[in-house]
């Protein structure tokens, strides 16, 4: 008796995915990615290198799921996201109540931080947007 029915292809649940923002870390897929689906682009970035490695970048403080499918459109692979900040290299000083906050790794620079002063958080802003948009060659 010939048995008919079809095959259903279980996504492979991975546990969390761990990255720091402006670090990259390396994805092992198993099988084939065709189409790869990351919830928040602000977050994180990924570079595909063929399909079985891809490049997830920590972008900014926050969490995030990504999503691989194969040739079929099954699920392949799902995992959560999630950016944190190496706060050991952070130093925020205080001056008349408002918050500036520096990278200091080896030297110290200015960084976009949630909470500080806004026209330093609004210049930093606008810096890196421009930033993005040469990077983008725009």
């Amino acid at each position: 008796m010939a048995l008919t029915g079809s095959l259903l292809v279980a996504p492979a649940m991975a546990g969390q995915l761990s990255v720091e923002a402006n670090k990259t870390v390396p994805v092992h897929i198993k099988g084939d990615a065709a189409s790869i689906v990351l919830g928040n682009k602000n977050v994180a970035d990924v570079a595909v290198h063929d399909e079985h490695l891809i490049f997830i970048t920590g972008k900014s403080f926050g969490t995030t799921n990504l999503l691989i499918f194969n040739k079929a459109g099954d699920q392949i692979y799902s995992t959560e996201v999630v950016v944190t900040v190496n706060s050991s290299n952070l130093l925020t000083v205080n001056r008349s109540g408002q918050s500036f906050t520096y990278d200091c790794a080896p030297e110290c620079r200015s960084i976009i931080s949630t909470g500080d002063q806004t026209a330093y958080f609004e210049s930093l802003m606008s810096q890196q947007r421009s930033l993005q948009t040469l990077n983008e060659g725009n």
